[in-house]
Parts: C-alpha cells; structure tokens; sequence
C-alpha cells in the first residue's frame, strides 16, 4: 500500500541507485544521492527548534534539480513545501511568507544570496549529517491524507489562494496517468513548466513512479524554438507533459521544419489553455506516431481529471475533447439551475470528485468550502466535490469539451456570450497565429488581441462573418508582436487589460 510518495522515490532508488534521476543545464544527479542529499536537508528541518509535523518550509527555486531534492527533503521532514520563485513582485512574495509562516526558508537558486534568514541548500548539506533513525520515527508518524505541497494560484482579490495538495492526492494522479499511458523506466521526461505550477509535479512524481529521467529545459531555449527542438534531441526526451503556450511556441515558427533531426517523442501532453487545432496538427504532420494527448484540469484536483487521446485529425473550426475522467475521478455537469446534466450539447459547470480533489485552501475553510462544497446529489453521507469555475458540454462520444471560464461569460448587446467561442473562431483562421479576446464592461466593448504577419483587421472581420453573428464580433482589434505570458506560460489577460486602460483610459 502507497501512502508517502517517497516510497516511488526509494523504490527506483532500490532498483536504479546509480541512474540519473534529475538533471539540469549544470549539473545531474543519481536517485542514490537524491535520497542521499535530501535526508540531509530533512535532518536540518527536524533540528529546527520550532519544527512540527505538517508544517511549511518555503523553497526558494530555480530551474535546477537543488529545487526537486529540496522538495524531497522537506517531504523526508515530515513537512510540506512551498515553491517561491524571487522573480514574482515582492508583494505577491511576502503576502505568501505571510499566509504560510514558515518554519524555515531553503534557497535552492543557482545563485543563492541573503534572504530573510534563509539557509543555503549547499550549505545544509556540508553541515548536516543523516539522522536515520529520526527520520523513520517521522515516517512511521505519516498518513497519505499529510499535505505534500501548497501551490498559490492567483486570487479574485488580489490575494494569493494556496492550494494544499495532499500525498493521497498526488499518488492517485500517478495510478491514474501510470495505468492511462504505462510510462517505462526509460522514460524521460523534459521539464518545460517552473516548479511553482503543478505541470512539474506531473514531471517529477510521473519519473520517480516509473524509474525514468527528468530533464529540465534552460529557460532561455523557450526563445530560440530552433534550439529548443535540437535540445529535445540530444538529450533524448522521449516524454514531453507542457503548456499549450510551450507547444505553440514550436509550431508558430515552424521549428520542426527547421531542424535536420527530429526527437523520438512516444508522448506529447498538452494542457493549461485550449489547443488550436492547427498547431496539434502541424505537430501530428511530424510526428505520426506520437500518442498525443490532451489533459485538462485544475490545480485544485491535482493537475488533471479529464484526458484524451487524440486518435484523428481535427479542422480549424473543431474543439479538441477534455476527454473521459481518468479511473477514480467522477466529474458532473450541473447547470445553473442546479439541475444534472447527463445529455450532449448541453453547458454546465465542470464538477470534479474524488481523491484527487485539494485539501483545501490553506488557512482559508470559507474559501475552501465555498469551492470544495457538499455534492448536493449525494445523500446520506457528505461527499465533497470540487465546482472548477469552467463550462463544458458533452459531445456524442461522452467527451466532455471545454467551453469557458464562468468568469469569461459575458452579456453583451442583450445577448448571452461565450468569450471562448469568439478566441475559437478567431484562432481557426489560417492567418492569425493566436489570438484572445477581453471584454471591458464599462465601456461594453468586446477587445480582440492577436499575433499575425501583419495587420489583418478587415480580413479577421471577413473571415468571422462566416463562422459568427455581428453581434458577437469584436469591436475593437489590437495587433501584437507577441502576446505576453505569465509565469506559467499562459497568456497575461490581465497585463493586457491594464495596458489597454492605460492607453484608452
């Protein structure tokens, strides 16, 4: 019976001791002194004075491996960690610090510095030694229901949410994808997303499940696609789980045309935003035998509940399926009637429940019950559920399929509109490499920004005429070189509007 996740850990470790569990642009290391180093940083966090079971220990990250071994070390300890990235606005960092408290801080960067008392990872292991027996008695102590990591999203208040993951929760989603996709030991797994967005976690638990390697992809090859694919190459990546932002990042400049070589991919993941189906297919062209699949979910269920296997070709005008939950997750369409949704072509809200469903929100139950409530078609026991925020519909297949945020259905000119269906139109169009869409409600104006070769508005508008009525036309185009993303690859609505404002008032 799996209760800890380092019980992957120490297995693969049995079974591999000398194989390259991790490695970066700088350096790799082997599961035996992966285990090794982090029983080290465990013994540090045991010897705090204020230690406790269960408590936090922020890690301040990088993209570098120190991050993945700090992690396991706090897990060792009995704790659960908290990935901080410096790069993130000083506010957003000490209102983390503030929200979790804790009980130690382990800078884990490439270059490490003086920070709020924090303790350097190299330093922890040159001064502390294994404390086996300590670190058994903390063992023996855990249950699956511990909390393994908090992650913070972004908050409707401006104020981060930190969403509690717990062992239970994580184990689940790797019989899940391990039972869907039967990962080998000669796995390899390139690292694409930052370890404070629970795409990695897929990465990291995924390997040290099946034995096999995480590579972690140098942040700056995500500008050269050229040499992001050659990177694939050399370092034999087989297993790739990213961003759809990541993805588009290859196929809007044609990379793989590109290259003389091609990676011996058996698996590309996408999820995070909607993949327009022209770039899945400009991927599919190069890579015929490769199992593509798309995931949905999130962080809140733990990373995915829905996946589907892409077993055809999609037109532009199509949506690629969420898919079928994966093996001990329900999901439930209920819509805004409260009423069961059991037929196709109906929208509801995404519902999830299972074991894979968050903790909760940490240090906040009226959130957390708020999001996390009752099942109301459950009777006679409390079962919770978690309401994702999302609409989806079934289609003919009992696919589910993603429409939109809740929060990007909007009422604009006495009608009742999907901003998801506009962005779908819009990025089926030959010539628009991607595009959003914003709705400024002061000024009832529906905002459309888009990457192409050139300013195409009256084409955007001629093309739009075909697959949509006037009414749900943007009125208002914005051409740009490049639309900005957030830390987790997904495009900044929200750095958009602003900039919109500012410049329209």
């Amino acid at each position: 019976m799996k209760y800890n996740v380092l019980q992957y850990l120490e297995e693969s470790c049995m079974r591999f001791p000398e194989k390259i569990a991790f490695e970066d642009e700088n350096e790799a290391i082997t599961y035996s002194k992966t285990v090794e180093y982090a029983k080290k940083i465990a013994s540090y966090v045991l010897s705090l004075k204020n230690y406790k079971p269960n408590a936090a220990v922020a890690i301040l990250i990088d993209r570098n491996i120190d991050s993945i071994v700090s992690f396991f070390g706090v897990v060792y300890a009995g704790g659960f960690y908290v990935p901080i990235d410096l790069n993130m606005p000083k506010e957003r960092v000490d209102l983390i610090l503030e929200s979790v408290k804790p009980i130690a801080i382990i800078d884990s960067r490439i270059k490490s510095g003086d920070y709020d008392n924090s303790k350097s990872y190299i330093d922890l292991l040159n001064n502390y030694t294994v404390c086996d027996d300590l670190l058994q008695k903390v063992r023996n102590n855990m249950i699956d229901e511990d909390p393994l990591y908090a992650i913070f999203t972004s908050g409707s208040t401006g104020v981060p949410k930190g969403v509690l993951i717990s062992h239970r929760s994580v184990i689940d989603l790797l019989d899940a994808f391990n039972e869907a996709f039967h990962f080998e030991n000669d796995s390899v797994f390139c690292n694409q997303a930052l370890f404070d967005f629970d795409v990695s976690v897929k990465d990291v638990y995924n390997s040290i499940y099946c034995g096999g390697k995480v590579v972690v992809a140098p942040k700056k090859l995500f500008m050269s696609p050229k040499l992001l694919v050659e990177f694939l190459v050399k370092k034999e990546i087989n297993t790739m789980i990213w961003a759809v932002s990541a993805l588009k990042i290859i196929s809007d400049f044609a990379a793989l045309d590109a290259v003389d070589e091609l990676p011996k991919l058996r698996y590309s993941m996408f999820s995070g935003e909607v993949m327009p189906p022209k770039s899945l297919m400009y991927w599919k062209k190069h890579f015929p035998n490769t199992k593509f699949v798309n995931l949905y979910g999130p962080t809140e269920i733990t990373c995915n509940c829905t996946y589907y296997i892409v077993d055809r070709d999609f037109s532009p005008e199509e949506k690629i399926p969420a898919g079928k939950p994966f093996t001990n997750t329900r999901i439930k369409l209920i819509d805004e009637s409260g009423k069961l949704i059991t037929e196709a072509g109906q929208l509801g809200e995404i519902c999830v429940s299972g074991r894979c469903l968050a903790l909760g929100y940490w240090s906040d139950f009226e959130k957390t019950e708020k999001s996390f409530p009752k099942d109301p078609f459950v009777n006679g026991y409390s079962s919770r559920m978690y309401k994702t925020g999302d609409l989806g519909q079934y289609d003919d297949d009992g696919n589910i399929v993603f429409s939109s945020r809740k929060d990007h259905q909007i009422k604009h000119m006495g009608h009742r509109i999907e901003l998801g269906e506009i962005e779908a139109a819009l990025n089926s169009i030959p010539f628009v490499t991607t595009a959003v869409c914003i709705y400024i409600e002061a000024k009832e104006t529906i905002l459309c920004f888009y990457q192409a070769d050139e300013e195409c508005k009256k084409e955007i508008i001629r093309e739009l005429g075909l697959k949509l009525p006037k009414y749900m036309w943007p009125n208002s185009f914005v051409k740009k070189e490049a639309l900005p993303l957030n830390k987790n690859g997904k495009i900044d609505r929200i750095m958009l509007k602003k900039e919109w404002e500012a410049e329209n008032g």
